[in-house]
């Protein structure tokens, strides 16, 4: 046997005859290979379009699966032996198609290939399910809300409509934090502290958006608010970027007086355009007031969101 680099050659020797045999090294077992062989037997190929003649394995050939995705075949069996290096992210995510990978599973997929999860795209959402409702209902004393990406409120809850707005009142175009900031008055009026406030809103904002993949979405948004406000224009061209950290919200309320709440926020089931947002009294005397003025408006018939 001689021992070359990487390569093992083996000398056989029969009768009247010598040869030699090369044995490559096998490719170590990949990660992303044993997911994605896995992921191809789930598959039904004849849902898909494929014949299933003398098929010996459950799911999709490297063939079918490498068609489905515009990939060579050579390549993508390549790809699940762990043989010849990472692919682009825009390659893997014609295989999670190909293969039909859930989100979580394209996540995945990723970060075994890449070490990273893949860009975002945004998804639109105008309602929520009525599981995440049942969230909100269950603080009836904290007001809080869910928002998108673009910071458009599609649902809240009894709290949040007696304390800060009540959305059910508002036109589906005005139930955006960022109109109802820079363009109501009302609302305007009952931040304490309106200058740091936009400030901070119009920064946060501007990262959330870019963080959801969300910047084509916002743009006529942004233009209309723009032309409406001055002080938007002004904060939106300095391109300043925070992140929206729990901080204290004291508000002006017409009813309650000065009142203090703890601001909190969380993601809706990983989905990154998403925000569950809470807002907590932060002492005994707002929680009261808050308590009085909620169960007050039962009779009239709010509804939450």
């Amino acid at each position: 046997m001689l021992q070359t680099t990487g390569i093992q050659v083996n000398l056989v020797v029969y009768q009247g005859i010598s040869t030699n045999r090369i044995t490559m090294p096998r490719a170590k077992e990949s990660p992303l290979g044993t997911f994605l062989r896995e992921r191809r037997t789930h598959l039904d190929a004849v849902a898909l379009g494929f014949d299933t003649q003398r098929r010996r394995t459950p799911g999709l050939r490297r063939e079918e699966v490498a068609q489905r995705a515009h990939v060579s075949t050579t390549w993508y069996t390549w790809l699940e032996q762990g043989r010849g290096g990472a692919p682009s992210a825009e390659a893997l995510d014609r295989i999670a198609r190909a293969l039909m990978l859930t989100e979580v599973e394209r996540e995945h997929a990723h970060m075994l290939a890449l070490g990273r999860p893949p860009g975002t795209s945004y998804q639109g959402a105008d309602s929520v399910t009525p599981r995440v409702q049942r969230v909100l209902d269950s603080l009836p004393y904290s007001p809080a809300m869910v928002r998108t990406a673009t910071w458009d409120v599609v649902a809240w809850n009894a709290a949040a409509a007696a304390v800060l707005t009540d959305y059910g009142t508002l036109e589906l175009h005005k139930r955006n934090i960022l109109k109802l900031l820079f363009c109501d008055a009302r609302a305007k009026q009952m931040q304490r502290e309106w200058e740091s406030v936009s400030h901070f809103v119009v920064a946060a904002f501007r990262a959330d958006v870019v963080r959801a993949g969300a910047s084509d979405e916002v743009k006529a948004l942004v233009e209309e608010l723009c032309r409406q406000s001055p002080e938007f224009d002004a904060l939106w061209r300095n391109h300043d970027v925070r992140n929206y950290s729990d901080h204290v919200k004291r508000l002006r309320h017409p009813v309650l007086g000065e009142i203090a709440l703890e601001h909190s926020q969380f993601a809706v089931d990983g989905r990154a355009d998403l925000c569950l947002v809470v807002y907590n009294p932060v002492n005994e005397e707002d929680t009261r007031r808050i308590r009085a003025w909620v169960d007050s408006r039962k009779t009239t018939g709010s509804a939450p969101g």
